[in-house]
């Protein structure tokens, strides 16, 4: 027999093996069985691909080559950077993994005087410099397809994170669908230009021409854009998105073709206004502007939208200041400056965005039996109020009319909105003059972005033009064009994308580092300020005892210069040495709290763990014993009887 330690000299060795046997197929059915399984415990799940993205994935016919470029080694200690771009890379290894071989990724380091930075440069990407001797980096990503089309992300810009997987789904996309956006336009403001349609201007000989709007210039630089006729019965077959501006009293066949073409599925754009200041109208006896208002009723009623054409939106907090009619600057709250606060952070259309401007703005809402969603876009500030459009008219002459009365509500307004959801027909018959046709009743997801505001797309609210060598150079002061934009290229692309919204803060700061930082640094601050008064008070005496040298003419310091001299150079170093000693207890805090944080992270947390997996060993084998031991128990009780009637069997 075999001696109980040459037992266990032999099951060591196997038990060892059938450890790494256990652990080799762990991994194996990890990689073969798992590799597409994640885990993500993040607030917001910011590093999982939306269900929008999976889709986008999945329509993909064509093989596309993703070259991610990064100056890897150029990089070197720029720490936030190289940490977006793992953040970049590690998704687009997402996206070639679920992308079920139709996406191939190329990573590539870009160094200087290289293949691969010439490379970089012909693809379009941007070489941004990051010192002052010349030094530059690539860090963009370029994409082709099978039929050499080619789509470029410049430049990741580190502020827009929260945009990055909504930017690389929008890539995929065009790369797998390259065909071009058409934007079908609908307008009734002279969007493309002419001559002054005001009668009046006409009948006084003052009718002049005007530019197409920049708007439009941009619309067209982008995508294929038709203007339709404004007594338009049907929309293009191939729209991908419906541009309607300042709709005014169209016919109800018109009205039937563009319900027609939302519950379709047709993605639309709407601009409607109280009192559209740029369409000039003309001015009634009193000499006072007409008012021009839009609506697109029933259609609104039907997808469950609020508006209101007789009410505009003042607000006390936000208005521009501009040229009052005396030739003196004021605040006009009928004209508005929306900056970020006013701006959804989180949708793509206006994440990116920090300013619009306009005027005479109305507020939208949902109607209390609405089957449809309001996702705000813009909103005004809290200090809001509304008013008519006559009170609103008369202001023409003098906003300050507006301020009378002003009672803030202290709640926002809704000003533009993303409207989905389910809409029915707003026609209870065919409307006269349209043909039979196939009648949609019914859509269970219409897709619109709603804007109660046409100026902000005229030039004078966000554009500057001047004159460079004879050609007309546009400077945008503010996001209107940008927010036009994002809006048709949005609406216009795959439905899918329409689901990606801006992501959630992925960075997660020390806050108490942080704190101990900015208390250290408004301590060190003040001990500066007080250096720097008395370096003022020290020159100052300076100064003084040198006018009376001068006055004296003597070249020899005197006592007193010296003693004076003497003490300024006793006070700097000693105040020098109270700023390093701040510091040094700035930076001693940080590490000690770093210290403490690691060894918590090392140390602390994975002890806990361990214990908790050893108690936890430790009662199951306790429970087995037990189970072991009550058997063998059970058969010792059973008595001598028992036992003879089993033998007799």
């Amino acid at each position: 027999m075999h001696s109980k330690s040459s037992i266990k000299r032999v099951s060591f060795p196997i038990a060892l093996g059938v450890i790494a046997f256990a652990f080799l197929a762990l991994v194996l059915l990890n990689n073969v069985l798992l590799n597409k399984v994640r885990l993500d415990l993040t607030e917001g799940n910011v590093y999982s691909i939306t269900d929008g993205t999976h889709q986008v994935l999945s329509a993909i016919d064509e093989p596309i080559t993703l070259y991610f470029f990064f100056s890897d080694k150029a990089t070197e200690g720029l720490t936030s950077l190289r940490n977006y771009a793992n953040r970049v890379k590690t998704l687009l290894q997402e996206y070639e993994l679920y992308a079920d071989g139709k996406i191939k990724l190329q990573i590539i380091d870009p160094e200087a005087f290289s293949e691969a930075e010439d490379k970089a440069s012909e693809m379009g990407l941007v070489a941004a410099p990051i010192n002052a001797t010349g030094d530059s980096i690539y860090f963009g990503l370029a994409g082709t397809n099978s039929l050499d089309d080619k789509e470029i992300i410049a430049f990741f810009d580190p502020s827009q994170e929260s945009l990055l997987e909504y930017e690389l789904s929008k890539l995929v996309h065009k790369l797998s669908d390259p065909t071009p956006i058409k934007v079908s336009i609908l307008s009734s403001l002279p969007i493309q230009g002419g001559t002054n349609p005001n009668p009046m201007a006409m009948q006084m000989g003052q009718a002049q021409t005007f530019p197409e709007w920049a708007v439009l210039n941009q619309l067209k630089q982008l995508y294929q854009v038709e203007m339709l006729e404004t007594n338009a019965e049907t929309i293009p077959e191939d729209t991908n998105v419906l541009m309607i501006i300042h709709p005014k009293e169209l016919a109800d066949a018109q009205l039937f073709a563009i319900e027609q073409y939302v519950l379709a599925g047709g993605k639309t754009f709407i601009l409607v206004d109280p009192s559209s200041d740029s369409d000039s109208q003309g001015t009634n006896v009193m000499g006072v502007p007409e008012v021009s208002t839009s609506n697109l009723e029933p259609l609104f009623t039907a997808w469950g939208i609020d508006y209101d054409p007789d009410t505009v939106v003042l607000d006390g907090a936000k208005g521009l200041e501009i040229m009052m009619p005396d030739g003196m600057p004021g605040r006009h709250i009928g004209y508005l400056g929306l900056d970020k606060d006013n701006i959804d952070e989180l949708d793509v259309v206006t994440a990116s965005l920090s300013s619009i401007n306009g005027a005479s703005m109305g507020a939208l809402r949902l109607l209390d039996d609405a089957t449809t969603s309001l996702s705000p876009l813009l909103i005004s500030s809290e200090y809001t109020d509304f008013t008519d459009l006559a009170r609103y008219q008369m202001s023409g002459t003098n906003p300050d009319i507006l301020l009378t009365d002003f009672t803030a509500r202290n709640a926002n307004v809704v000003l533009a909105a993303r409207i989905s959801g389910a809409a029915k027909t707003a026609f209870d018959t065919l409307p006269e003059g349209v043909a039979g046709t196939d009648w949609i009743k019914f859509s269970d997801n219409i897709q619109l972005i709603v804007v109660a505001d046409t100026d902000l797309l005229t030039d004078r609210f966000w554009v500057q033009s001047s004159n460079f060598f004879g050609e007309t150079v546009l400077q945008p002061f503010a996001n209107n064009g940008d927010f036009v934009v994002n809006a048709v290229d949005n609406l216009g692309g795959n439905s899918a994308l329409l689901s990606i919204r801006g992501r959630g803060d992925y960075q997660r700061p020390f806050d108490v580092v942080e704190q101990l930082t900015v208390e250290a640094e408004a301590k060190f601050r003040e001990q500066e300020q007080q250096l720097q008064q008395q370096l003022n008070e020290t020159e100052n005496q300076l100064a003084e005892l040198q006018n009376q040298q001068a006055d004296n003419g003597s070249l020899v310091l005197s006592p007193e210069q010296e003693a004076a001299v003497e003490s300024f150079v006793a006070k700097k170093l000693e105040i020098r040495k109270q700023l390093r000693e701040v510091q040094h207890q700035l930076n001693k805090d940080i590490e000690s709290l770093g210290t403490v944080i690691k060894l918590l992270n090392i140390a602390f947390f994975p002890l806990i763990l361990t214990l908790g997996l050893g108690l936890l060993a430790r009662r199951i084998r306790y429970k087995m014993s037990a189970q072991y031991q009550v058997k063998p128990q059970a058969e010792a009780k059973q008595t001598p009887e028992a036992t003879k009637a089993k033998t007799k069997k």
